[in-house]
C-alpha cells in the first residue's frame, strides 16, 4: 500500500472505533485513536500474519500490552478478515466474545491482556522461544506510556536485552496522558529513550501518526544487532477529533449524538485533505 492509502485507512479506523464505541456505550476513545496509526502500518506493512497462516508456527507474532484500547485492535483485525466486522455489533453486549480487553475466543488475538506490565513479558518470553527455535519469525508488543511504572516491564526489559533479542519490537504509545492525569503528575517514567537504553535496548523515536516515518522505524529493524527494538511512537491522545485531542477525560467515555456526528464531519473533512 502507499502512504496515501494507509493515510485514508487510518481515518477509516477512526471512523470505526467511533461507531462501535457509541454502539456499545462503552470504550477507550483517547487511547484508540491515539494508537491506530501504529497499528495500521503493523497490519498493513509489517506483520507476517494473516487469518490464513495464524496457526503457522512461522508468522510474525502482535500483542497488545495495553489491553484497554482493544478498540483499536478489534477495527484492524476485521479490517484484515479475521472475524466479519459485523460481529463487532456485539461489542461489550451480553455474551459477546467482543470485550472491553483482548481476549484469544477472538479470532486474530494472541495473548488475553488488560492487566497492565503484562505485554512485555509475554513478547520477550515468545522472542527467546523463537531464538531457542531457531525460528525467524519477529514479535511486536504496544506498550501504554502509563503502564511503564509497572515493575513487570523493566524485569522484561532486562531480560530481552540479556537474551540479545533483536527480533522483538516494542512500541510505546507515548500520548503522556493515563486515566487520571498527565504521566508526570502520575508517575514520571522520562527520560524513556535513556532508561531503555541503560537497560541494553536500541531505541527509535518517530511521531507516531506518521504513516512514512513509522514504516521507515519498523523497516530498519533490528535496529542494532544482538539489541532489543523500542519504539517510542509520540502520539496525540484522542488524535483526528479536536475535541477529544490532549484531554484526560477521554482516557474512556462515549461521545453523545451531537459529538459523535462532529467527530465523523471532522473525519470526512480529514480524508479529503489527504
Amino acid at each position: 500500500m502507499t502512504d496515501k492509502e494507509l493515510k485514508e485507512k487510518s481515518v477509516g479506523y477512526r471512523k470505526k472505533i467511533l461507531k462501535y464505541i457509541v454502539g456499545a456505550n462503552a470504550g477507550h476513545t483517547g487511547g484508540s485513536l491515539s494508537c491506530i496509526d501504529v497499528l495500521n502500518v503493523l497490519y498493513n506493512d509489517v506483520l507476517n500474519v494473516s487469518p490464513d497462516n495464524f496457526t503457522s508456527p512461522d508468522r510474525d507474532r502482535y500483542i497488545q500490552s495495553k489491553g484497554h484500547c482493544v478498540e483499536a485492535l478489534f477495527v484492524v483485525l476485521a479490517d484484515k478478515g479475521f472475524f466479519p466486522e459485523t460481529d463487532l455489533e456485539t461489542l461489550c453486549k451480553y455474551k459477546s466474545h467482543y470485550i472491553g480487553h483482548p481476549t484469544k475466543k477472538v479470532h486474530g488475538v494472541e495473548q488475553n491482556t488488560g492487566a497492565l506490565g503484562h505485554g512485555l513479558p509475554i513478547a520477550a518470553g515468545v522472542a527467546l522461544a523463537a531464538k531457542l527455535d531457531k525460528k525467524d519469525y519477529r514479535v511486536f508488543t504496544l506498550l501504554g506510556d502509563g503502564e511503564l511504572p509497572e515493575g513487570s516491564n523493566w524485569e522484561a526489559a532486562l531480560t530481552a536485552s540479556h537474551y540479545k533479542l533483536d527480533n522483538l519490537c516494542a512500541i510505546i504509545d507515548n500520548n503522556k496522558l493515563q486515566i487520571t492525569g498527565t504521566n508526570a503528575e502520575v508517575c514520571n517514567t522520562d527520560p524513556l529513550d535513556a532508561k531503555f537504553e541503560s537497560f541494553g535496548w536500541a531505541v527509535k523515536q518517530v511521531d507516531g501518526h506518521d504513516i512514512h516515518a513509522l514504516r521507515e522505524a519498523f523497516a530498519s529493524m533490528p535496529f542494532e544487532p544482538g539489541k532489543p527494538n523500542l519504539i517510542i511512537a509520540h502520539t496525540i491522545k484522542g488524535k483526528g477529533i479536536s475535541f477529544m485531542e490532549n484531554s484526560v477525560k477521554w482516557h474512556h467515555g462515549v461521545p453523545n449524538h451531537e459529538q459523535y456526528q462532529s467527530a465523523m464531519t471532522e473525519l470526512d473533512v480529514a480524508l479529503t485533505n489527504i
